[in-house]
């Protein structure tokens, strides 16, 4: 997901009066690589219910994150918090006047260059709702967006039975940079049910998975010839709740209010 840059809880609707301005690889079965062993982190959100702490922090605010969404994200437990049950709990709700979400980050606390990203998440599903977890170059401060990179390991939008994962370069004829994706029907229900999001990043190559499927492998060669592969270098997590914007468009009556994702962990390891 860019910078414009989700099980549901049941409730009222996120109402549709708010105005809100890749190609397919085939499925493969190949194991995620295993190799690695040294551990960067491992959160598995236990303890008693209560605010995140440790190496997340919440990014607030709203603006439209560059894709014109309507959420305002906010460290708000309404909005971010343990569960208390052993999952973190990132809800976005409709409060009859603002959308409020919440987008966390490693950001300036912990980082991966080489290695195995994996969390196991539960998306929600509902029209206008875009959940994620992905990463952002850590010199992003210095060099901004897409030079630092971006790689998503996981992005569904609206019912969830599609998968997205891609990742995003820097590229000279284009502002936006160049985008290498896949995308397609998810090869299990991913909505409302407990999956294993992966990444394993080795010298000039990444490779995205779910569960025991990998869906997913980029390298340099597959960048254009003004593109510039900036993924050797440390990456920092993301989870992240948007709701509307131009993709995926705007939630409507049938949405879920409030919606959640729930995280009941993520492990990184390094090479």
């Amino acid at each position: 997901m860019t910078l414009r840059h989700r099980p549901v809880i049941a409730g009222t609707t996120l109402l549709a009066a708010i105005a809100l301005s890749a190609c397919a690889l085939p499925f493969g079965n190949a194991a995620p690589d295993r190799s690695v062993s040294r551990s960067i982190f491992a959160d598995e959100f236990d303890g008693p219910a209560g605010p995140v702490s440790g190496r997340w922090q919440a990014e607030t605010g709203g603006g439209g994150w560059g894709n014109n969404e309507a959420q305002v994200y906010t460290a708000d437990q309404s909005n971010v918090r343990i569960d208390g049950k052993g999952h973190l709990q990132i809800t976005a709700r409709y409060d009859g006047k603002t959308v409020t979400s919440a987008r966390l980050t490693t950001g300036g606390k912990a980082s991966i260059t080489y290695g195995r990203v994996e969390a196991r998440i539960s998306l929600p599903a509902g029209a206008g709702l875009h959940p994620a977890f992905w990463l952002l170059g850590d010199n992003l401060p210095q060099v901004g967006w897409p030079r630092a990179g971006e790689i998503d390991v996981i992005e569904t939008v609206n019912d969830a039975r599609d998968y997205h994962m891609s990742i995003h370069a820097p590229q000279k004829s284009s502002a936006r940079g160049q985008t290498v994706s896949a995308s397609g029907p998810a090869p299990m229900p991913l909505a409302g049910i407990f999956h294993t999001y992966w990444m394993n990043k080795t010298p000039g190559r990444i490779e995205t998975g779910i569960d025991d499927r990998s869906l997913f492998v980029v390298t340099p060669a597959d960048l254009a010839s003004d593109a510039q592969w900036v993924f050797d270098a440390p990456f920092h997590l993301l989870l992240t709740l948007a709701v509307g914007g131009d993709w995926p468009g705007a939630p409507n009556d049938s949405t879920p209010n409030p919606a959640t994702m729930l995280v009941d962990w993520v492990r990184v390891t390094g090479l």
